[in-house]
């Protein structure tokens, strides 16, 4: 299954299962950015670092909100048995997608610039992933979903005007379409991608 690169910013979406969540959207990136650099940074193994991204990225990320966005029109002619399976899928296609990658960078340095407040369920915070000899600089929006205004969750990273929740929600629309509209055809694709 095709993947986008920039999957791999949603690490960026985790956040120390020691720390309260920030209540203020920009703030609460401040302290994603900053606990993901120093797992990255560490010297602790490979699967160790893995182990503790995804356990916080559990925890901080809105993941069923993201899958079902995901299934777009889909998800209104899935059963509850059908749609069960899917997050179960979607959240370790999820965790797995990003977490294979994630080991390349090991001090990435975002820096916030502003917010804005949408409504009063979405905040965007706008940051730029730091430019280095290997990369050029990249604009990161955060969509930040603020109905429970004590816990944020992230929703979506916009990079350089990309969404990655659409982008993914349009592959997996593809995938379904291309098979009569078969739901199973999506679970087969993810069950795939999970024992690679």
């Amino acid at each position: 299954m095709k993947l986008l690169k920039y999957l791999i910013f949603f690490l960026f979406l985790t956040n120390s299962l020691n720390v309260t969540f920030a209540k203020d959207p920009s703030a609460l990136i401040n302290e994603i950015v900053d606990e993901a650099a120093s797992i990255l940074s560490s010297d602790d193994p490979v699967e160790s670092k893995i182990i503790k991204l995804n356990a916080i990225a559990e925890r901080s990320v809105d993941i069923n909100g993201i899958g079902m966005y995901t299934l777009g029109k889909y998800r209104k002619s899935v059963d509850d048995e059908q749609k069960t399976k899917y997050q179960k899928l979607f959240r370790s296609y999820f965790l797995k997608s990003f977490s294979s990658r994630l080991v390349d960078y090991t001090n990435p340095k975002i820096n916030v610039i502003s917010q804005k407040k949408i409504n009063d369920k979405y905040t965007i915070v706008n940051s730029v992933l730091e430019a280095t000899s290997k990369r050029p600089q990249v604009k990161i929006d955060w969509r930040i979903y603020t109905k429970n205004p004590d816990r944020p969750l992230i929703r979506d990273l916009i990079v350089e005007g990309l969404s990655l929740a659409r982008t993914q929600k349009e592959e997996f629309n593809s995938i379904i379409q291309n098979n009569d509209g078969n739901i199973n055809a999506l679970f087969k694709t993810l069950e795939e991608f999970l024992i690679k």
